[in-house]
């Protein structure tokens, strides 16, 4: 497990300024760490690689089958109130789609987007700043950017967000506050399931 800071690339990018990432530097340590999933360069929180191309199958696997029980914070702008009792889990089912015209951009599209669902529901801690909600998310699906674009459907985005959010509303943070916080996955050869957490750094 890796802790990724905000701003590092997950895997390398196109050119030779965009090569310092968080799997080579993971494979300096470890050859054989292998890329098992991604986290947008501005988002932070955890990545999971597999020790070797049996470890990285296994795990592979447990994201295609939907084993993989992820849970993200998020600092969004406005205040946001959850409609359900007992601060219920929220859903956001909207279809998503690559925006070619504009890419890395997502967008939804009820005709050729892929299924997407996101659960949401109030944090417990308080947000940053005023105008602001913090929020816990739970992703079923793992589709490009969908926690940023679900966020902005609903009126939403995430602040310090470059793609989705306003001018102002990006201006109200240093980065995007977007933070993978836990995740569970099955142990590649025991089928054990592991938990890992990291702490929201906002």
């Amino acid at each position: 497990m890796f802790d990724k800071p905000s701003g590092l690339l997950a895997v390398p990018g196109r050119g030779p300024d965009k090569q310092d990432c968080l799997s080579a530097r993971a494979q300096a340590a470890f050859p054989d760490a292998l890329v098992v999933h991604r986290l947008d360069m501005a988002t932070s929180g955890i990545v999971v690689m597999g020790r070797g191309i049996e470890a990285q199958r296994a795990l592979s696997a447990a994201f295609e089958k939907r084993r993989v029980h992820k849970r993200y914070v998020a600092v969004v702008a406005g205040v946001l109130e959850n409609p359900l009792p007992g601060n219920g889990w929220n859903t956001i089912d909207l279809p998503l789609i690559l925006d070619w015209l504009a890419r890395p951009r997502s967008i939804v599209h009820h005709e050729l987007g892929k299924p997407s669902v996101t659960h949401w529901r109030l944090a417990t801690e308080a947000p940053p700043g005023p105008g602001m909600t913090r929020l816990e998310l739970e992703p079923i699906t793992g589709r490009s950017h969908q926690l940023r674009v679900h966020l902005q459907a609903i009126g939403f985005p995430i602040v310090g967000d470059p793609l989705y959010a306003s001018p102002a509303q990006e201006a109200m943070a240093s980065r995007l506050l977007l933070h993978a916080q836990a995740l569970e996955i099955p142990h590649p050869v025991t089928g054990t399931i592991m938990r890992f957490e990291s702490a929201c750094p906002f």
